[in-house]
Order: structure tokens, then sequence, then C-alpha cells
């Protein structure tokens, strides 16, 4: 599988600036919407177009927070072709057709090439919950006019800023956009009629790749076990370094 499945420049962290009211409420319901999330099982029909290559397949997609993710890519038969877990930190994929391992540090530059998602192993797993999360440290908060996807919340912390579509009552969240760090990317959800996350579109500009997942009979509060996020080649498998 290409890719699996297929030296940033340091800036200074903004200022500080004192938080309104109203993006501090924001903030509180980002947290509030992410605090409820535990974690979902659901199978997933990915298509990622990474440069030229493009992608088709069905996959299993569990995620637990904060930040556990399992995958599976499935043959047309239900057999996993490739096996991939994240969990306190590191990346752990196994490529069954090659019978290849790949371990290393859940970096987005990892999650991005062996994924196509280019994300934190946390804010992965909130992208695939249909949430987003604050910086832990935000240095300026501000609402921003609304334009065709509704009002949104511009955040910025140490190391990059977030850009939250979401509905100013209920916190749920329509659209959101990571740039600067080590990720720029742009997620839309999908939902239901009922709110519900069934999906959801990405740009991620710097890895030039563009994903839509859609899930099938997603289960949120699935109770998953916890030693399904960690992952053991077979004693003979090739093992190497991702980075």
């Amino acid at each position: 599988m290409a890719g699996l499945l297929a030296g940033c420049a340091t800036t200074l962290p903004p200022p500080r600036e004192v938080i309104p009211p109203a993006a501090r409420r924001g903030i509180e319901l980002l947290t509030e919407r992410w605090r409820e999330f535990k974690d979902l099982r659901t199978l997933a029909d990915v298509e990622i177009q990474r440069g030229r290559d493009r992608q088709q397949m069905r996959a299993v997609v569990l995620a637990r927070a904060p930040a556990s993710v399992r995958f599976e890519a499935l043959s047309p038969m239900g057999q996993p072709l490739l096996i991939a877990t994240i969990h306190d930190g590191r990346l752990t994929a196994y490529d069954a057709t090659r019978n290849e391992a790949f371990v290393g540090d859940a970096t987005p530059q990892v999650t991005a090439r062996v994924l196509g998602l280019p994300f934190e192993p946390d804010d992965l797993v909130a992208v695939l919950a249909g949430r987003a999360i604050p910086p832990a440290d935000v240095r300026t908060a501000q609402w921003l006019p609304a334009d065709d996807s509704g009002p949104s919340l511009e955040l910025a912390g140490p190391v990059n800023r977030r850009r939250i579509w979401l509905d100013p009552d209920t916190g749920v969240v329509r659209q959101f956009e990571l740039i600067g760090g080590r990720t720029d990317a742009r997620v839309k959800y999908q939902r239901d009629a009922a709110g519900v996350m069934s999906g959801f579109n990405l740009t991620a500009m710097m890895a030039y790749v563009t994903a839509s997942v859609r899930y099938q009979n997603a289960t949120f509060g699935a109770v998953i076990d916890p030693s399904l996020f960690t992952f053991e080649p077979p004693q003979d498998a090739k093992i190497q370094a991702i980075k």
C-alpha cells in the first residue's frame, strides 16, 4: 500500500490577551462537548487522495478518549489488510500483505503517512468524534462574523491557531480548521438530520491530502476494551521505525 495506505520553523507564541466572556463561553461549550465523548466504534467508507494517488477502502474505526485509535483497512472479504493503533503517543502499523510493521511516535506527519489524517492523537480522536478541542493554553480568543458555514470561534494557542465553526448555543461543531505547528488542515463534519456525526471531509494542505470518511452503523459510548488500542505484530514480521 502506498504510504501504508498509499523541520518546522520556530515561532514565538502570540501574546496573551484577556478573553472576552462570549469567547470564554464558546471555549467552555467545546470543552463540555469533548468531555461528553467516551468512545466510538464504526465501519467507515474511506476515500483518500494524496497527490495523484487515490485509494478507496472499507475500514473498522475505533476511537477512545483522550487519544487512542485503532484502524483496520479491510479486504473485500472482510479480512484486515492494515492494522494501525495509536496509544500513549505511539503508533504501530502492520501491513498484513507484506508482513511488515512500522512503529514510531504518533506525530501529525506519521499519522498522515499511515492514515492520511495529519493530527496529534487527541486532535485525531476529536475529529473522529465530531468534536474540536481548544488549545490547552489559549492565548487569544474571539468570535468571527458568520460566513456561509455560520459563526466561528478563533483560538490561538502557543503553537497553532484553530478556527472552529460551532453552534453558539449547543457547542455542536460544523467545521474545524487547524493552522500552524505541524498541521494545516480543514475538516467539515457530516451529520444526519438529528445532528449525529456520520463522517467528515478533510483537506490537509501541507500533506497534499484530501479525504472523505463516511460512517456506517456508528456506535458512540460502545464501552470498547482498552486492550484493543495496543497491537503486537507477529514475531516473524519485519519491523521498521517510522518518522
